[in-house]
């Protein structure tokens, strides 16, 4: 397994984060730490990656890397081959590209995504 390396102690808090994009029913919090993007991506209840991140993407289905860990909530996944899971908190989880998803349930899904926080949701 290949690591990167890391030149410099640093720590940001999503709270404050160094960029902010807001989809429909959606909010993707980045912090960029060297060559590294980490990413706070809250989806609201009804959020669809058809209905919030389609019209931005412009692709069919999600054609984006996901690794990441469930901080709270539901997210329903599904490949373009019928595979399908729900991630749940507490989770850690990868998605390939070719993917659709949608929250599941009356909570927020939270996720802090580490592979596609550099290019989720940006134009």
């Amino acid at each position: 397994m290949t690591t990167g390396t890391v030149s410099k102690l640093e720590a940001r808090s999503h709270d404050n984060p160094d960029e902010t994009r807001k989809p429909d029913k959606a909010t993707v919090e980045v912090n960029n730490l060297g060559d590294y993007s980490i990413g706070r991506f809250t989806f609201q209840p009804g959020w669809t990656w058809e209905s919030s991140i389609k019209p931005v993407a412009k692709t069919e289905h999600c054609e984006k890397t996901h690794v990441g860990y469930c901080v709270s909530g539901q997210l329903e996944t599904w490949m373009t081959d019928g595979t399908r899971i729900t991630i749940t908190t507490g989770d850690s989880y990868t998605i390939p590209p070719g993917h659709d998803a949608r929250v599941v349930g009356d909570q927020p899904f939270v996720g802090i995504e580490f592979a596609s926080a550099a290019t989720y949701a940006k134009r």
